[in-house]
């Protein structure tokens, strides 16, 4: 199979997860379509691109890398940055994906297409509709006018930006992943903390150890990640072991001290040889 003729990679952006569902099933119906990926907010759809709006021509969306997806299903009216807003951003990358509207206005339309989105599809969708627009979008990526590169390489691990976005006040803002120092999980959230202060993320903690752990996070509670370069102290207290990082005390679960201390051990002796 060529690359051209490679299953369509999608990323499917809804608030509402009745909506969200839907998308998902009708494009898991269709045998034109690979992997998609699912999102509720623009900023979870830029954590799940591992994107961000400062990256240039050379940086992750660019060609050495690819887009994460060939297509965007996207709502809308959205809380946050709307489905307009997100489209806009997307269409800055090197090689954006493209664009199909799925809402229940029709207002839209104009605006939608001046983002060159593939089709505006309205709700309720219906089978057949919904249908021809994947076929539009994956005849464009067959042409060569989608985003797929025609050697097709892998696109770059999700959350290798060097950002992270976080919604703030209806305001989506680009916190540094050198800025945090610890991480926290809250249910299937979980909250970033830096220097200045701490955001909420919709990205589970399991998520955040895997993507960050080749920048140096590491867990040491079942609930905490925490940036191995900040550590300041590591603290024995009977059979209780905490580390301290700025003026925070935290909590190193027995599962994870021994190995945190090994770790610690093997820095100091590659810093003394060095």
């Amino acid at each position: 199979m060529s690359a051209t003729d490679a299953p369509l990679r999608v990323l499917a952006v809804d608030d509402e997860e009745p909506a969200l569902e839907e998308l998902l099933y009708l494009l898991g119906q269709d045998p034109r379509v690979g992997s998609v990926l699912p999102a509720t907010t623009a900023t979870e759809a830029l954590h799940r691109l591992g994107r961000t709006p400062t990256d240039g021509p050379d940086g992750p969306e660019g060609a050495e890398g690819g887009p994460a997806v060939d297509v965007v299903f996207l709502d809308i009216d959205m809380p946050g940055r709307d489905g307009l807003e997100l489209a806009r951003l997307l269409g800055e990358f090197t090689a954006p994906p493209l664009i199909v509207f799925v809402t229940a206005h029709d207002d839209f339309a104009v605006r939608a297409f001046d983002l060159k989105a593939v089709d505006y599809l309205l709700k309720p969708l219906r089978k057949e509709r919904f249908a021809e627009a994947v076929r539009r979008a994956a005849e464009l990526v067959r042409a060569g006018q989608g985003p797929r590169p025609a050697t097709a390489p892998a696109g770059p691990a999700p959350g290798l930006a060097d950002q992270v976005p976080v919604e703030l006040g209806g305001v989506t803002r680009f916190v540094p992943i050198a800025d945090i120092t610890y991480v926290e999980a809250q249910g299937d959230y979980a909250r970033l903390h830096t220097r200045h202060g701490s955001h909420l993320v919709r990205v589970p903690l399991s998520t955040l150890e895997e993507q960050w752990r080749e920048r140096g996070f590491v867990r040491i509670h079942r609930s905490r990640l925490v940036a191995f370069g900040r550590i300041e102290e590591l603290r024995l207290d009977g059979g209780n072991v905490t580390v301290r990082i700025g003026d925070r005390i935290l909590a190193v679960s027995r599962r994870n001290a021994r190995e945190l201390r090994d770790l610690l051990a093997r820095h100091a002796a590659g810093s003394v040889r060095r």
